[in-house]
């Protein structure tokens, strides 16, 4: 008897995704992005971003379930980003999500957008082990998690306290006169760059921060000594080595970031770390997150590009891995939530 069917609906910023899941084996995945609408602006609006989803989401759905081959009737349960992310744009999901579940009968599952940038790996790598780590990172978030089963049982050990580590990415674009978003800009001028050109300093490194804050990462002064730089090379008139302060600054977020997985790893027995979400993409992350791991005998697992940023495989992925585990629907009343735990999976 073939698995069940799920669809996956991704409505957290400003991307609109819907996927089929049948097992582990993706049928049909499309994304459909606002993100060309913000550039003048320099950031996502919230109130474009949910009206986008309305208008994309049909099409986006017709579209997914024609790639997969398959109609609505065959969907045997229902997948949707309860949070965190904007309340607008989780709103357009949720309530699309439970008129289809309504209208077909079928169970709903509202999940974590963040875990489910974990739970997409087991379509490419296979089943995740019992015990992991999971290190998420991407625009909002940047957090450590010992991960004991995806559906049933996270716990947080760190994150970030202020700036998540591709947020700060974007910064930095920006106060480079980097094209919005900033994050891909400074990682390919990073590639061009002397990492040693300039020292940085590296977030909770100090020894008082580092038992308080072991699993804990800090960007907000990393991203004050990168302007304070740059604002004396300018008022000296000397020219910014961009290239450089990009190498300088990315060196610095990463190291941080791939030190402390990789002690998360050997603090609790783990010998495999998972890393998912949109500065996932990031080339010094998956370099140097590749070197360290190989160096400890941790097994690494990161999900190909085109899976790093948001869409509705991981949503599907993650409401599959709730169905294996005998998790319970989510009750029909349950709400979108912007700051959903990341120690809560499945809304209940």
């Amino acid at each position: 008897m073939s698995e069940p069917l799920i669809l996956g609906i991704e409505s957290t910023c400003d991307e609109t995704g819907v996927a089929l899941v049948r097992g582990r084996e993706l049928l049909g995945d499309v994304v459909a992005t606002s993100m060309d609408e913000y550039a003048r602006f320099g950031g996502i609006i919230p109130e474009i971003a949910s009206r986008a989803h309305l208008e994309s989401f049909l099409p986006t759905l017709d579209a997914a379930l024609e790639r997969a081959g398959v109609g609505l009737a065959d969907v045997d349960a229902i997948a949707v980003s309860a949070g965190p992310g904007l309340i607008g744009s989780l709103t357009v999901g949720v309530s699309a999500a439970k008129a289809l579940a309504a209208s077909l009968g079928k169970p709903i599952y509202g999940v974590n957008h963040v875990i489910g940038h974990i739970a997409v790996d087991e379509l490419i790598d296979g089943p995740a082990p019992e015990h992991f780590i999971g290190l998420i990172v991407s625009g909002g978030h940047s957090s450590l998690l010992d991960i004991h089963g995806l559906a049933t049982d996270v716990v947080e050990l760190g994150s970030t306290l202020d700036d998540a580590a591709g947020e700060a990415f974007d910064k930095v674009g920006r106060l480079l006169g980097l094209p919005y978003p900033g994050g891909p800009h400074v990682d390919r001028l990073s590639q061009e760059g002397d990492v040693e050109a300039i020292r940085f300093p590296r977030g909770l490194a100090a020894a008082k921060d580092r038992e308080r804050h072991r699993y804990d990462f800090s960007f907000s002064g990393l991203k004050t000594a990168v302007a304070r730089y740059v604002e004396s090379l300018a008022d000296a008139g000397q020219e910014v080595p961009a290239a450089d302060v990009c190498a300088a600054f990315s060196e610095a977020v990463n190291d941080s970031l791939t030190a402390k997985a990789v002690q998360a790893c050997r603090d609790t027995g783990c010998d495999t770390l998972v890393i998912g979400g949109g500065f996932s993409a990031n080339s010094r992350l998956r370099a140097l997150a590749a070197q360290r791991c190989e160096a400890a005998g941790i097994t690494l697992r990161l999900p190909p590009l085109k899976y790093c940023t948001d869409n509705g495989a991981q949503i599907a992925a993650l409401g599959a891995e709730a169905v294996r585990a005998g998790v319970e629907p989510s009750p029909m009343d349950f709400a979108p939530d912007s700051g959903m735990p990341l120690d809560l999976p499945v809304a209940h």
